[in-house]
């Protein structure tokens, strides 16, 4: 039976979601009170998350797959990157839980919604990772700082975890860069 019919155009094989009770939240209780993240607060933070998560993924296919000079550095960084964006991802998805918002990590939705190209299957040489990563960071960066005046407008508590991940990336980004760098001559 074809996982694509006239009634169904999805890509993929995957059975409905069983279980949760959707885009809903339970009654607030107890201690769930207090501040609340608004819609553009979600949407910038979500925005932010889906980037994290589909670097930390694209990370560990190169990881697998990359080859050539140096490899054992790079495979090495690569686990630097992937960890980073994992912990930051986690950071930021229970920081929108905090505010009683959802975050929404599902595959779907990450690969729907993030800025980041896709990876390129197979084996690549360890200088294109190099770019490929780099350039993906980048990106990653650039979900950040695009979302980061309105969150801080918002929420400065939100806005500081966000500097975090922002000092971070941007060393990351600089540190894997330098593998390609050729020094000038003076």
């Amino acid at each position: 039976m074809s996982s694509t019919t006239k009634d169904s155009p999805t890509k993929n094989r995957r059975r409905p979601a069983r279980g949760g009770s959707g885009p809903e939240t339970t009654e607030e209780q107890n201690a769930e009170k207090g501040f609340q993240a608004s819609e553009k607060l979600t949407e910038s933070l979500q925005a932010v998350l889906v980037d994290l998560i589909e670097l930390s993924i694209q990370g560990k296919q190169a990881h697998w797959n990359v080859v050539g000079k140096n490899f054992r550095d790079t495979h090495l960084q690569l686990d630097e990157i992937i960890e980073a964006a994992r912990e930051f991802s986690d950071t930021v998805a229970e920081r929108m839980r905090s505010l009683h918002a959802l975050p929404d990590g599902r595959s779907d939705t990450i690969a729907e919604t993030t800025t980041l190209p896709e990876f390129p299957q197979g084996e690549v040489d360890t200088a294109e990772v190099v770019d490929l990563i780099t350039e993906r960071i980048d990106a990653t960066v650039g979900t950040v700082r695009d979302v980061h005046d309105d969150v801080d407008d918002e929420d400065p508590t939100s806005a500081d975890i966000l500097h975090g991940i922002l000092e971070r990336l941007e060393q990351l980004s600089w540190m894997v860069s330098a593998e390609n760098r050729v020094a000038r001559k003076s």
